[in-house]
Parts: C-alpha cells; structure tokens; sequence
C-alpha cells in the first residue's frame, strides 16, 4: 500500500463529510456522538469486527456515548485506500446505530 496523492485525497475525502485531516500526520479523524454508552459500543463492536476482517484496525477514543476514531495506514505511514474504505464502513455503521 502506499499512500494517497494529494489528487486523490482530496477527491476521496469529499465523500466523506465531517472527516478531517490530523495536524502534523498523515491521517483522518472524526468524532462520533450516539444516544448513550450502549449504541457507542454497538458500533464499536461493527467496526471491530469489520476491521478485524480486513486486518486494518483504526485508533480510537470511547467516552461514554463519544467515539473518536483517527485512521491511517502504519505500514505505509500514511492514508491509504485502506484507512478510506475503512471510513466509508464507519459511516454506514454509524448511520445504522443513529437510524
């Protein structure tokens, strides 16, 4: 894997709103907020077991009902394809928890 091209980054990170880029790293972050501990941990678990699926595991934050999530890819110290299928995963997990 190597990572995005500024093009490509640029494209690709606007299908994907609310996600910014990590200052002083080559990496995306968002923060998601669900009702309660519960529904945070619910999708917690969806993307684990996605991430595990793909052997691309994301960092993340859990405060009660706050998930903070930051991806990158560490073997290509940088964003990847990877790190934005990963993201577009989230989202729909996401979106199912909220809907």
């Amino acid at each position: 894997m190597t990572p995005l091209s500024p093009q490509a980054r640029a494209t690709l990170l606007a299908d994907l709103p609310g996600w910014t880029t990590v200052p002083d790293r080559d990496a995306i972050f968002k923060r998601f907020t669900f009702h309660d501990f519960n529904a945070a941990f619910g999708f917690m678990t969806r993307v684990a077991i996605q991430a595990e699926k793909a052997d691309h595991h994301p960092e993340w934050f859990n405060v009660y009902n706050r998930v903070d999530i930051t991806l990158s890819t560490h073997d290509a110290n940088g964003l990847t394809q990877r790190d934005i299928d990963l993201a577009h995963f989230i989202e729909r997990a996401a979106d199912a928890v909220t809907d």
